[in-house]
């Protein structure tokens, strides 16, 4: 490292989908830094230079069929969702570092990198502020129907009613009521501490079909049956796939709301649907999808104007401060690799 630490990216290329930083001419010996999608963080967010001198490629979207070229000659890749499989993986001799600007990294084969000894690092802990707001503002939203009623009053119902106000839809206190949360890592945490400060009763669901029951938590199924709303927040894994389906949605009360903040792969999609059309359950707010962007055709998408169903882009994470300590950690993440030193390591 240098006494004056330099980022070597100074001039960017005017090329398609492209914002690319070269190093001078005599620095090849630098490591190289890519960044595969960078569009997945805001253009008005900073990402501050890294201390060490370094080559900076960064493109703002990559398709599959770029990958291996891009990552070709990296020494470190950065990425939030581009899939980094043993195939591409294969052609990247150099790398040594995967930095990931997620928390999830099941875009990345594990396997493959541990047994090559490439580092993936990611981030936790950033968005602890964001997605339990988010979370209470879905609940609010959801029990006092509020896009119901905006839907009723934009079709001219408050003129068909005749009255100074109109009652199509139920409004409930979120105040008093049970939020379910199924995972109980730094969100879950988070979102329970908030969902306390408004006045509800909180309980964390144990793993779905485990025999015995920890401490502090309560068998999953009672939980689906006694809670007002339901949260997830768990990761997406083998074992978590479809976890809420057509049966555990009919364990629900039919007035209870269901949201996911979690990964889309969490919940049967058309069973969800049906649940809303059919009244098994009273509502979900839903940020997350098993496919993203989602297609067209995707039941929640074709739903849309289910006025109890609430869809946002998976945007609960992204609020301007979270994403700024997300930039931060990852540089964290880089630079701590760099120095020899363990930080935020999945592999």
């Amino acid at each position: 490292m240098t006494d004056t630490p330099r980022d070597l990216s100074k001039q960017s290329l005017p090329e398609k989908g492209l914002h690319s930083h070269q190093p001078n001419a005599n620095q090849s010996s630098v490591p190289t830094v890519v960044f595969l999608d960078r569009e997945t963080i805001p253009p008005h967010i900073n990402i501050a230079p890294l201390s060490f001198d370094h080559q900076w490629l960064s493109y703002a979207e990559t398709a599959p069929a770029q990958i291996a070229e891009r990552i070709a000659d990296a020494d470190i890749v950065v990425t939030n969702k581009v899939i980094l499989s043993e195939d591409v993986l294969a052609q990247a001799s150099k790398l040594k570092h995967i930095a990931v600007t997620a928390t999830g990294v099941n875009n990345i084969d594990l396997s493959y990198c541990e047994s090559r000894g490439i580092a993936v690092s990611n981030i936790q802990g950033y968005a602890t502020q964001s997605v339990p707001e988010h979370v209470i503002g879905l609940l609010f939203a959801l029990f006092r129907n509020i896009s119901a009623y905006h839907h009723d009053i934009a079709q001219g119902e408050w003129q068909r009613q005749g009255k100074f106000c109109f009652f199509t839809h139920p409004i409930r206190d979120v105040a008093g009521s049970t939020l379910g949360i199924v995972g109980s890592g730094a969100l879950g945490q988070a979102t329970a501490t908030l969902a306390s400060a408004v006045g509800m009763k909180v309980v964390f669901a144990e793993r779905k079909g485990a025999s015995e029951v920890r401490a502090g938590y309560q068998a999953f199924d009672r939980v689906l049956e006694e809670s007002d709303a339901i949260c997830l927040l768990c990761p997406l894994t083998e074992s978590t796939v479809n976890l809420i389906a057509k049966r555990e949605l009919e364990l629900m009360k039919s007035t209870a709301v269901l949201i996911n903040t979690g990964r889309g792969g969490l919940v049967d999609e058309h069973a969800l649907v049906d649940a809303l059309h059919q009244g098994i359950i009273a509502g979900a707010g839903v940020d997350v999808f098993t496919q993203e962007p989602a297609p067209k055709d995707n039941p929640l998408i074709m739903n849309n104007d289910l006025p109890t169903l609430l869809l946002t882009p998976h945007v609960a994470w992204g609020s301007d401060s979270s994403i700024q300590k997300l930039c931060n950690i990852l540089v964290e993440n880089v630079e701590a690799f760099q120095q020899g030193l363990r930080l935020n390591r999945v592999v």
